[in-house]
C-alpha cells in the first residue's frame, strides 16, 4: 500500500481531509526519527531503536580475505507480539 492509498483509507475511514491525515503522517515520522536514539513505541504495530553493533570479522566474498567490519549504529525495528499473533494468526 503507498502513502497516498494509506492517507485516503484513512481519511475516509476518520472523515479527516486527506492533508490533515497527510501532515500527520509526516509530523509521525518526525517524530520516531527524533525519539528512535531512545526508542520510539507504535502500540500494537513495534518499537524503532537505534543500536551499537559491536566490531567483527568478516570476509571479502572476491577474494576470500578476511576482514574487519568497524563497529556502527544501526536502526532495528522489532515487531510487537500483537502485531505477529495478528497476522500469523
Amino acid at each position: 500500500m503507498t502513502k497516498t492509498q494509506t492517507i485516503a483509507v484513512l481519511a475516509e475511514k476518520t472523515g479527516v481531509s486527506k492533508t490533515e491525515v497527510s501532515s500527520l503522517l509526516d509530523e509521525l515520522a518526525n517524530l520516531a526519527y527524533a525519539e528512535a536514539a531512545s526508542g520510539f513505541t507504535l502500540p500494537g504495530i513495534g518499537k524503532l531503536m537505534l543500536v551499537e553493533r559491536a566490531e567483527r570479522q568478516g570476509r571479502n566474498p572476491s577474494s576470500g580475505e578476511s576482514i574487519t567490519i568497524p563497529a556502527k549504529t544501526v536502526v532495528k525495528f522489532r515487531v510487537a507480539k500483537a502485531c505477529k499473533d495478528a497476522l500469523l494468526a
